[in-house]
């Protein structure tokens, strides 16, 4: 800590004299002419010497001759009074220059926390890995993850669980990632490939990008009864103006499935949705990452409750809750975001348009 104060201290000076030097120059330079008027004279000079040396021709003389003169003119009728340093105001510049590193300290050790010790990054992660992992919050445990697969290489199962702490701490690029080295690994894997189609959905904020489309192709090659993937390849096709085909894939799907799966009610209401029919009751999410996703929403939740101040933190949780398709928690959060930026038009902007994002199922 002491080290640190000293550093502090260095560079503080340090950036005193900066300011104080140039300040300095300038003030020695107080009263001088504006140099602008001798620039267009010495270029009325060039001008006239290249002429006479042959080395423009006499029309483009007269033509440069004239617009050097126009200047000239200019800058001569607008030349103003020349500037000159105030010398009362020296000292309680130096005086404010010396004081404010000084009164930042004070302030510091006034209201600030001087003796907390440090934490080194280092450090957290072997109290973290120690802990009983049920008590790690998904980024603590997003990062023991990491630092065990650095330290003893990783297999499917351990980037799998890696890709779901990294949903659960709001990081679906990281949970990408974790997918895409799990497929190296084992590309057989259908699963590995659905979860991957639909993390890159939930980076898109719900839309069936093409990466996500190819992904669920692959999952459907090594496993062509991929609920999953049959949705949201269907869902793709309805997104992209093909309404017909997309239907026709949703009911095949409902006529595969058993009829006691849960999955059939949240088809069938994507169907009505998609027909403009009344909304039904969908029953659970599609998805195996989509828990993740659940996981996530509500940790983003939680840190509204203790930190509202976050304007893109509710146009998030808003747009959250569109592509989960839960309009009652959708419609809560919107109507008391809006209350709270009554006054910003730019937030209630966005704050309607993440709420018409379609839902994902």
């Amino acid at each position: 800590m002491i080290a640190f104060w000293v550093v502090a201290g260095v560079l503080s000076a340090a950036c005193a004299g900066v300011i104080l030097s140039s300040s300095a120059r300038a003030a020695s330079r107080a009263g001088a002419a504006d140099p602008t008027t001798a620039l267009y004279r010495r270029q009325l000079r060039e001008i006239d010497d290249l002429a006479d040396r042959g080395l423009i021709p006499e029309a483009e003389r007269t033509t440069t001759h004239a617009e050097a003169a126009r200047r000239l003119l200019s800058a001569a009728e607008g030349q103003g009074q020349a500037w000159s340093a105030d010398t009362a105001v020296r000292k309680p510049i130096l005086v404010v220059a010396a004081l404010t590193p000084l009164l930042a300290l004070c302030a510091y050790f006034a209201v600030g926390s001087p003796g907390l010790p440090d934490q080194p990054f280092k450090n957290r992660v072997a109290i973290w890995r120690d802990a009983d992992p049920a008590s790690l919050a998904p980024q603590e445990m997003a990062v023991v993850l990491q630092t065990l697969i650095k330290e003893r290489g990783g297999d499917v199962e351990a980037y799998g669980y890696l890709a779901q702490a990294e949903m659960a701490s709001e990081n679906p690029a990281g949970a990408a990632r974790a997918l895409r080295r799990a497929i190296e690994l084992d590309p057989k894997r259908a699963d590995l490939w659905e979860g991957l189609g639909e993390v890159l959905m939930i980076e898109a904020e719900g839309e069936v990008t093409p990466q996500a489309e190819r992904a669920f192709q692959e999952a459907l090659k090594r496993d062509p009864t991929s609920v999953n993937a049959r949705f949201h390849l269907a869902r793709g096709l309805i997104a992209d103006g093909d309404q017909q085909a997309g239907l026709a894939a949703w009911r095949a799907l409902v006529a595969d499935l058993p009829a006691d799966d849960p999955r059939r009610a949240a088809v069938q209401a994507a169907i009505a949705q998609a027909e403009g029919q009344p909304a039904l009751a969908a029953g659970p999410a599609l998805g195996g990452q989509l828990g993740a996703v659940q996981g996530m929403v509500a940790s983003l939740a939680a840190r509204l409750e203790d930190n509202p101040e976050d304007p893109e933190g509710w146009v998030r949780l808003v747009r959250s809750y569109a592509v989960l398709g839960d309009e009652a928690n959708r419609d809560a959060t919107l109507a008391k975001a809006r209350a709270k930026y009554a006054a910003n038009p730019d937030v209630l902007k966005d704050l309607d348009l993440a709420a018409k994002t379609e839902p994902m199922r």
